[in-house]
């Protein structure tokens, strides 16, 4: 796993390094793997998602399958097909701009990058 060239987190205190709490460190390269692989996202997006609300409730997914008994890394695994496995619909869409029926995880993903962006601009 190439950890120097996946960004640190820029919210600490909340977000999914926030939630996973002592699994944070461990977590954050495995979860961004994971999410970048799975949307096709760079990394930068990819931490403006874990670093966001969505990122929050991402690693409450993470967290649930760490107290069912699941691994670390199967619980990721598992989390991130979830939210692929969901789609956006008609509301969602309308609300965020994000198109109808792109997945879930991918959607907000780039949703966050380019929310970030348009912040630094």
């Amino acid at each position: 796993m190439k950890q120097h060239n996946i960004p640190a987190t820029q919210n600490e205190d909340w977000g999914f390094w926030g939630t996973m709490i002592e699994h944070a460190t461990t977590a954050w390269p495995m979860a961004m793997i994971a999410i970048s692989s799975a949307t096709g996202a760079d990394f930068d997006a990819t931490r403006a998602f874990l670093d966001s609300r969505h990122g929050r409730h991402f690693a409450d997914d993470v967290q649930n399958g760490l107290f069912v008994g699941k691994t670390l890394q199967d619980a990721i695994d598992v989390a991130t097909a979830r939210w692929m496995g969901w789609t956006i619909g008609r509301g969602t869409s309308r609300d965020t701009g994000i198109p109808q029926g792109l997945p879930y995880l991918t959607g907000f993903v780039i949703h966050c990058g380019i929310s970030e962006e348009q912040k630094a601009a």
